[in-house]
């Protein structure tokens, strides 16, 4: 046996890894499997296996082809892997390096958009609960968007016909590519820490999954999520749904509709203050017609045509109140008389004094009020004279020639001029 046919371990391997990398069907090949015992490591390679129900093969996905993953692979799942199958000499171990990885059935996109959306579900980031109120009246509007796109001319047309009074402050960034998804969400919490606006909108004009594919960043999402100012998603076209539209506040189909959902129309809002006047008008009118018809009420009564006459009716009644005062004050009188003149003759000696001497107490007593009732004067032929205004004439100065006077008479009254 000659000494240079004797290979070692490694000259195989080598031998058959060039013999394999010269292969033109293992080194551009496509393979279909189910994933199995799938592994990141903390360097960024994926380890994993493709297995069929025959077979198996060990793969590996280095970190600069792992990071064009759009999808999280998982145990279980069908793909179809794309790479070159080679040796690899040290273990002489024989398996394949994927340079792509898409899953069967679907696109990547489209798998990875289903994967985000389910986790973000998960964690209540689509939940209702947190959705923030639109205001009716923005001051200041804020859009992130690309500064070239139509999607922002038609948006500052529209804002600037339907509601001028808004400041509209335009926030330039990437809306494509793989830069982009970190501008958005760096302006997106620029613009809500230093409350450059009271309403964010962002968004761009349509295309394809591809590119659109920024505003289904998670980095994008959670941005939207986690700032306090209200937020409007307009992304695409009416059918394009992206993450983003889930998180934010409100989504709006087009960025054209973001600009109608953002500000009221000054016309609609013009004519409802026209139709508000017109009602405040209307029930001002009814309300002065019907204070206005009090008042034709009041001035008619009697007190407002003839305001003396409430005084005479009120003299007349202190009249007659007196009177029965002063009949009442006599009537009890002469009743205590008479039962302390049956006390008296019904008690002997000293007794009979103390009640004499309490009758002539009592006799002098209403003497003297009778002597004070103003009823006793009037009887002597004395008058009160009184003032329209219903004031006692004290004195010449409290009258003057042509004042009208009534007099109060014992049995009634008289009214008078003085000349």
């Amino acid at each position: 046996m000659r000494e240079d046919a004797i290979l070692s371990p490694s000259q195989v391997g080598q031998y058959l890894k060039n013999m394999m990398d010269r292969d033109h069907l293992l080194s551009r090949l496509l393979v279909r499997g189910e994933l199995s015992n799938y592994k990141m490591y903390p360097s960024g390679h994926h380890y994993f296996t493709l297995k069929d129900g025959e077979g198996a093969l060990r793969c590996v996905m280095f970190r600069s082809d792992a990071q064009s993953l759009r999808f999280r692979p998982e145990n279980g799942m069908q793909v179809i892997a794309a790479g070159r199958v080679t040796v690899f000499p040290r273990d002489g171990q024989y398996q394949m390096y994927c340079a792509r990885l898409t899953p069967e059935g679907v696109g990547d996109l489209a798998l990875a958009f289903e994967q985000l959306k389910e986790k973000l579900a998960r964690e209540g980031l689509f939940d209702p609960a947190h959705k923030k109120d639109i205001p009716v009246f923005p001051r200041k509007i804020a859009l992130i968007t690309s500064p070239a796109g139509a999607a922002v001319r038609d948006m500052i047309r529209i804002l600037g016909a339907r509601w001028p009074l808004a400041e509209v402050t335009v926030i330039p960034v990437r809306v494509q590519g793989a830069e982009a998804p970190q501008e958005i969400a760096a302006a997106i919490r620029w613009a809500d820490a230093n409350q450059v606006a009271d309403l964010l909108i962002t968004g761009r004009g349509g295309g394809s999954m591809e590119d659109l594919w920024a505003f289904n960043e998670e980095i994008v999402a959670r941005a939207i999520y986690s700032v306090d100012t209200p937020i409007i998603s307009a992304v695409g076209h009416e059918p394009d749904v992206t993450i983003a539209d889930f998180v934010a506040d409100l989504r709006a189909s087009t960025p054209s509709n973001a600009a109608e959902l953002a500000v009221p129309d000054q016309n609609e809002v013009y004519g409802a203050l026209l139709g508000v006047g017109e009602r405040l008008e209307r029930a001002l009118a009814v309300r002065l017609t019907r204070h206005r018809q009090t008042l034709d009420r009041l001035t008619a009564s009697r007190p407002m045509t003839e305001p003396a006459a409430y005084f005479r009716e009120k003299r007349l009644l202190l009249d007659f109140q007196s009177s029965r005062l002063a009949h009442g004050l006599r009537s009890s009188a002469a009743g205590q008389r008479e039962r302390l003149s049956r006390l008296s003759a019904a008690l002997p000696g000293s007794a009979a004094r103390a009640v004499t001497q309490r009758r002539e107490r009592l006799n002098a007593l209403a003497a003297s009020l009778d002597a004070l009732s103003p009823l006793k004067v009037l009887g002597r032929g004395y008058a009160i004279a009184r003032r329209a205004d219903g004031k006692a004439v004290v004195s010449t100065g409290d009258v003057a020639p042509g004042d009208k006077l009534n007099l109060t008479l014992s049995d009634g009254s008289v009214d008078c001029r003085v000349l």
